[in-house]
């Protein structure tokens, strides 16, 4: 985006503790003080190395802050917050009339599921199912060696297996989903989904900071992924899930990790692979917000960041996953904190987390939208959770003061 970072602001600039406030009027000062003091309280107790926090409003940056390590050059991995730019694109696909909610993956990608035992059900799979976590292979294998070529990802997409009938439930697909969709842009548009993605949304929007799958030569300064904490004890998991040792998925702190690979990062992974500063995520939020550029067709936009097509159960959480078309919605049932986005955000909240911490939403009722990333990896998910309710709530009471 060639802005300045914080250090670099004008004079004009008020800075309230470690979080400078480029428009006083947009937000509540003291609340903004909070945060920051929230933020510098974990990289005071040795638990985040490396962290940044953007605030937008009105279609631009009103506060940011640097914490730790980190300085203006420095870029973090965001995982899991990379899916929302990929719903971007098939948003704007689906604007244009070559992609569906309904399009089936088997259209697109003949050879999907075709040489393994659940061939008979890829006829069902439709790209609603892999942007609502529905689709049916949560842990289908994909790696490095793989993902390299497309020839490579397709041969093995043929191969995968369904663990249930797509639809019937809901299931975090952490990357494994994404990697279709990726395929599916690209069998849509004839040329690599990453380039699509510049295209599409880095370069109309300004959000040169923001980059997925760039060569190693290429690639902007990245915090390094730090473990920190020691696992929580199965008591306390016990207590919080009702069982000492619950499933926690594929995404490990060790997994986490691979991502401080310059060359793992050079592969672009759709549902994680983003590397960003925070400024440029909460921006990307401010453009669904506004339709910045009209980008989107308006009816598409409002579904994809409004339309809960999916209520089923999160299976460890209990909850209804409330899922769009590639988002999560925070919902009226008390539960937004448990969708990461704190206690304070409205029912149509609309936003998606990564890995390790990192925070982004965008709020219609207060045109508040946060970005929070950080270079800890926590081993205690337990806290790592509380941390993001706590800072997600601290944000949400940054929305500007009633006249």
């Amino acid at each position: 985006m060639g802005r300045p970072g914080p250090a670099a602001l004008s004079t004009n600039v008020q800075r309230v503790s470690t979080i400078c406030i480029v428009d006083p009027s947009a937000v509540d000062t003291a609340a903004v003080a909070n945060l920051g003091e929230r933020i510098q309280s974990e990289v005071d107790a040795g638990r985040m190395p490396a962290a940044a926090v953007a605030l937008g409003y009105d279609g631009r940056i009103v506060a940011e802050g640097l914490f730790g390590s980190a300085s203006p050059s420095t870029h973090f991995n965001v995982f899991s917050c990379t899916k929302a730019v990929i719903a971007g694109v098939v948003w704007q696909l689906i604007g244009e009339g070559r992609l569906s909610p309904h399009t089936r993956v088997v259209d697109l990608i003949p050879g999907f599921l075709s040489n393994g035992t659940s061939a008979a059900s890829a006829p069902d799979i439709t790209l609603e199912h892999l942007l609502t976590h529905t689709a049916g292979f949560p842990y289908a294998p994909m790696g490095p060696s793989q993902w390299g070529t497309r020839e490579g990802r397709l041969e093995v997409m043929s191969r995968w297996r369904l663990t249930f009938e797509p639809g019937t439930r809901f299931e975090y697909h952490a990357t494994s989903a994404h990697w279709v969709v990726a395929e599916m842009i690209e069998a849509t548009e004839g040329r690599d989904f990453r380039e699509v993605v510049r295209d599409r949304i880095i370069n109309p929007l300004g959000l040169t900071e923001f980059s997925l799958g760039l060569p190693v030569d290429q690639q902007p300064e990245v915090a390094e992924l730090t473990l920190v904490g020691e696992p929580p004890t199965p008591a306390e998991l016990e207590a919080i899930f009702g069982i000492p040792n619950p499933p926690m998925g594929e995404v490990t702190p060790e997994i986490l990790l691979q991502a401080n690979s310059a060359e793992f990062r050079a592969g672009g992974l759709p549902g994680g692979g983003g590397v960003s500063d925070a400024a440029s995520i909460a921006l990307y939020y401010q453009a669904m917000l506004h339709n910045t550029g009209d980008l989107w067709k308006p009816d598409v936009l409002a579904d994809g960041i409004g339309n809960i097509r999916c209520t089923l159960p999160e299976p460890l959480l209990n909850i209804e996953s409330n899922r769009t078309l590639g988002l999560k919605v925070a919902g009226s049932d008390g539960r937004t904190a448990m969708r990461g986005m704190g206690h304070e955000v409205s029912p149509t909240a609309f936003g998606h987390n990564g890995a390790g911490g990192q925070i982004a939403w965008a709020d219609p009722a207060t045109g508040l939208s946060l970005a929070f990333l950080t270079s800890a990896v926590d081993r205690n998910v337990l806290r790592e959770s509380s941390r993001t309710s706590a800072i997600a709530t601290r944000a949400a009471r940054c929305r500007p003061l009633a006249p």
